[in-house]
Parts: C-alpha cells; structure tokens; sequence
C-alpha cells in the first residue's frame, strides 16, 4: 500500500468551500480549508486523482519539508542539507518559484535564484555535474513559500495551472478562466436538472465546463502533460487505473445547454472549443444579440454568465447593464440568472435587485457573482425589483 502524505490544493478566493468539499467527495482525509488553498492527505494515487479530478484546483502541491529561517544564508543552507536525489537525477532540470510574506525577504524572485543555487551547488559538491534549469518542461519543479519565519518547500505536481484544461485552442478578448468559470455555476447551485445558458458566451468556456459538471466528466482528461509524469516515481498503470475509475463514473445528461453570442467570431470559436472538448452532443451555440431574444418553452432556465467589463471592451456600461435587466426582466420567466462582474457601480443600473451577492476575485479586480430570480407568470408581475 502507497502511504498517505499532507498535499495542499491551491484555487481563487471564495473557492475554499467548494474546494474542500470536491476533495471530500474523492475521498481526501483530513481536509482543511485555508485562505486560497485547502491542505488534504491522501496517497500518490489520490495526487493523481486530485489532479484530473478536481475542478476549482490552481495547484496541487506536495510539500517535502518545512523549516524556521532566519536569513538569506539560513535558507540557502538548509535547502543543500537536503536529499534531492531522491527527487532529480543531477542531469535533470528543475524550475523554482516562491511566494513571500515575511519581513525577512522582499524579493521571491531573489528567493527562488537562492533556492536554485543551494540544490545546483549541492548537486555539484556530492556529484560533479549539475542540473539545468527549464522553465518550460522541466523534470521537476519546486515551491518554496515563506510565510514570517516559516519556509516550506514543495514539489508541484500539477506543472502548468489546472486552469490549462487542454480544451482550448480558440480564445476571444478576455476570456474567463476554467477554474473561475468551473467555480461560478457550482457556487450557482446548478446541478444538471434544468437547461443551463450562457448568453454572452465568449469562447465557450462556461458552456464547457457546465456540461463537464452535468456528466461528471472529469475536468483535468485533457491536458497534454502533469508534472508529476516527469517524477522519479511516476506509475503510469496507477495513473490510467485512476482515469479509467473517474470516467466510470461520467453520467448522462437529459437538458439543453446554449450559449448566445452577438459575434460571429466568438461563436465560431466557441464551436471550435466545444468539439475540441468533444461536448458537441450537448451544448449548442446560435449567433444571437441577448437583447433580441427570449427564453424558448416553459421550462426552468439557469443562466450563468460574465458580461463585458470596461476593463479591455469599449462599452456604455451604465445602458448595457440596464439592458440585461429590462431583458431578463421581459423576456426570461422562470429563469435563475446569475452573473459576475467588477464593474460594482455598473450593478446599480440592472434596475432589480439581487437575491444573492458573493464576493470573488476575477484576476486581481474585487467581483462579485449576483442571482437575479425570475419568477414565472406575467412579464409586468412577479419579478424581483
């Protein structure tokens, strides 16, 4: 039997509830939620699992030690005391990143160019050959995290962010980010048993990841490579097992999934992405301006989406927002409508008031995700002012 060890996902703020709960549903152990990150145990093939499994994860990290530092020289000398043979052959290549929040040090860069000189010296020392580094591929990649006077070095296993899918060749002006978008309809309760729409659907990225949620399709199949398929220990029949358990567990899906988009050029790449990600079969795309339209049949309709924002796209956003009230208002009964923005002034212009609003973070702008409720019956009547 593999032996269980402490791993720590990484994900976006606000996410940390969905996040443990993911992890909890795979069967991690002693799942504990931090401030942008959960910390879990479980073994090398839960790593694997997390890793193709989990959807609102950055990174999943496995941390291989943690020490008190004082100083530069402190560091440096308590990362050559350690055995990284175990981790890189001395002609392998390694990358290293950091993140500060200490005092001590102001600079992670400096940090992560110190971190690299102690393994690169300490494989010189003992060996005489050294390893490179490779930003791009490298064999392994490394973590260091200094919080005050507290260092912990990891491997990461995930390599890119786990927001890279693989799905994706066709972007528009400002795409969402998978994990964000993957975040937002869970966090909207969406749970498969009704249509599900995005109107202003860019290049497709929530249409995708809300089929994945309704078939339980793991997020992560795609991907061309993970770190952890550079380690010394990588087991690949481990790795294919776990796969093939995750996608016995894909389910059917009985409803539609539309997006909208007033660009012919975001649709065509929408429709690129979607057979890419092979959903064809479930998510259809029309070449339409959501303020022309109407919500088709009597049906509950589940409306996630993420307006432009002013921050790359030149629109009057006082009149625009104003429009998605008085549409959803007019033409959408019996719909639960949620969206994100960062616009927070522009809100105040939708003309109906949230039943809910979440605090998030879409890259560095403060956002917030609101549900606006529908209610079924006249037009003029029984929405929410």
């Amino acid at each position: 039997m593999e032996e269980n060890f402490k791993m720590v996902a990484k994900t976006l703020f606000g996410f940390e509830e969905l996040l443990a709960n993911e992890l909890t549903q795979l069967g991690a152990q002693d799942v504990k939620k931090g401030v942008r990150n959960v910390s879990f145990s479980g073994d090398k093939g839960f790593m694997y699992k997390a890793n193709l499994g989990l959807r609102t994860a950055i990174k999943i990290l496995k941390p291989i030690h943690t020490f008190t530092v004082n100083s530069e020289k402190d560091l440096y000398n308590k990362i050559y005391a350690m055995q990284w043979d175990q981790y890189l052959k001395p002609t392998g290549t390694l990358a290293v990143d950091a993140t500060i929040h200490s005092d001590l040090f102001s600079h992670s860069l400096y940090i992560a160019q110190k971190t690299k000189d102690a393994i690169v010296d300490k494989f010189r020392d003992t060996t005489g050959q050294r390893p490179n580094v490779d930003l791009k591929f490298p064999d392994l990649k490394i973590n260091v995290h200094v919080d005050r006077r507290q260092c912990t070095i990891s491997l990461d296993s995930s390599g890119d962010s786990l927001h890279k899918r693989g799905y994706k060749t066709a972007t528009n002006i400002a795409p969402i980010n998978e994990v964000l978008a993957a975040g937002l309809i869970m966090l909207s309760g969406w749970d498969g048993e009704t249509d599900f729409m995005d109107p202003m659907c860019g290049s497709g990225t929530m249409l995708i990841e809300a089929a994945m949620i309704a078939c339980n399709i793991p997020p992560n199949l795609m991907r061309k490579e993970f770190a952890f398929e550079r380690w010394q220990d990588w087991d690949v029949d481990l790795f294919e097992k776990i796969e093939e358990s995750l996608l016995k567990k894909a389910r059917d899906f009985h409803h539609k999934i539309i997006g909208y988009d007033k660009a012919p050029s975001a649709v065509a790449k929408t429709r690129d992405n979607v057979k890419n990600a092979q959903l064809d079969d479930f998510i259809e795309v029309k070449h339409e301006d959501f303020f022309k339209t109407q919500k088709a049949g009597e049906e509950k309709l589940h409306m996630v989406f993420n307006p432009p924002y002013g921050e790359r796209l030149d629109i009057d956003m006082e009149q625009f927002y104003k429009n998605i009230g008085d549409t959803l208002k007019q033409n959408y009964p019996g719909t639960d409508a949620w969206f994100i923005t960062s616009n927070l002034d522009a809100l105040k212009h939708v003309g109906l008031r949230p039943s809910r609003k979440i605090q998030l973070f879409n890259a560095k702008l403060e956002s917030r995700l609101v549900k606006y409720v529908m209610y079924e019956g006249s037009k003029k009547g029984k929405y929410m002012k």
